[in-house]
């Protein structure tokens, strides 16, 4: 099965109309959201509650991790010990978990995160927190992907049963390439950028919109169904998250990709235009 979905659901006016979009609504449209909430610091179990309340069954959610289990926050000025931030973390997210609606954890590690003995082990340490949850792992620095690691990443990935997540983003010499390698054959996630070269590296006051301010050609979302079908072959489920909305774009390619693949969603909210 393929779903394909959006970064965040309160942002696409071009699924709406609206200049916020509810997750209920979002839900009537697409079968699938990251949330980075939780990435920035977790949220009550009321809110992840609150979640699942307004999806339906068929609907899935790819959670990123706290950055402090990315190397990305020191969680020591919050937690007493790492165990005690898994155990705040898995407190949280037990109604998520527990339901069916989980698609898959997302564990985002920076660019500062080579591969190196230390980071190779402090994924294993990863693992040996969460053994039973379905974790993606995004890596953004090109050395995990270097001819001399590759075949490693991928036998390490496939050893821990992390999925190691398909990123599409811009071509440059030391960026991740689209590696349609399946790690873990019960889930796979695809995460699409955009290709803007140009601002992909800016660090200027706006990096952030910028680096993601892309709309992707019908030849590039064909050629990327390409590569989707190509996996689905080898996976029992895909995830396809677009994350190129500096300038609203996700939402109209998300849509147009469901056309090329022929995906017929089923189960989802009732729109509005459907209410009567």
């Amino acid at each position: 099965m393929i779903r394909i979905g959006l970064t965040s659901f309160n942002e696409h006016q071009a699924l709406t109309g609206k200049p916020r979009t509810t997750l209920f609504e979002y839900a009537g449209f697409l079968p699938l959201v990251e949330l980075d909430t939780a990435y920035y610091g977790l949220p009550s179990r009321k809110t992840v509650e609150n979640w699942l309340a307004q999806v339906p069954d068929s609907f899935r959610f790819v959670v990123k991790f706290y950055s402090g289990f990315t190397c990305q926050e020191k969680w020591q000025d919050h937690y007493g010990s790492i165990t005690e931030m898994k155990e705040h973390f898995l407190e949280v997210m037990q109604p998520l978990i527990e339901s069916s609606k989980i698609y898959c954890f997302l564990a985002q590690f920076p660019a500062q995160f080579k591969c190196t003995k230390e980071n190779v082990a402090y994924l294993q340490t990863l693992r040996e927190l969460f053994p039973d949850l379905p974790i993606a792992i995004e890596l953004r620095d090109y050395s995990w992907y270097s001819p001399e690691f590759k075949e490693k990443t991928h036998q390490f990935m496939k050893r821990l049963k992390f999925s190691l997540a398909m990123i599409d983003e811009p071509e440059l010499p030391d960026t991740v390439p689209l590696d349609l390698t399946v790690t873990n054959p019960a889930f796979s996630l695809f995460r699409f950028h955009g290709r803007n070269q140009a601002y992909w590296k800016s660090r200027d006051a706006q990096w952030r919109k910028k680096r993601t301010l892309y709309r992707y050609s019908d030849e590039e979302l064909t050629e990327l169904a390409q590569a989707i079908k190509q996996v689905a072959e080898n996976s029992q489920e895909v995830a396809v998250i677009f994350n190129n909305n500096s300038g609203g774009d996700a939402a109209e390619n998300a849509l147009r990709l469901r056309e090329l693949l022929d995906i017929e969603d089923e189960g989802l909210n009732p729109s509005q235009l459907g209410l009567f």
